[in-house]
């Protein structure tokens, strides 16, 4: 992938993630000819969350979102999703960093439950 904005925000969510859980697992799954990098993973006592490139946004995508609280309305994608949730960031978008934090705090949190 080339650098632009989103390889910029890839790299702000895994330091996110990272200082969130710094025991979290990072892992590429889903290697294809079309994406030959594969697909981050993060996990802490099961997957917390995907993060895909699109040509439009960044994807990210947290396994068991649904049972996640977020009072802040993070999650904008896959809504109607029975387990999971997204949130989908386009270019120009602002993450809310301690939100987020927060999020990925309590999927770890929901893994070791």
């Amino acid at each position: 992938m080339s650098t632009d904005w989103r390889s910029d925000t890839v790299e702000k969510v895994r330091s996110l993630i990272v200082t969130a859980e710094p025991d979290v697992e990072e892992e590429a799954k889903w290697r294809k000819a079309s994406n030959p990098d594969g697909v981050p993973t993060f996990s802490s006592s099961g997957l917390i969350c995907t993060v895909e490139t699109y040509k439009d946004k960044v994807k990210l995508t947290f396994a068991k979102g649904a049972a996640l609280d977020d009072p802040t309305g993070l999650f904008n994608a896959s809504l109607d999703a029975g387990t999971r949730r997204a949130i989908d960031l386009r270019e120009g978008d602002q993450l809310d960093e301690d939100a987020f934090a927060e999020l990925v705090r309590e999927a770890v949190a929901l893994n070791r439950s």
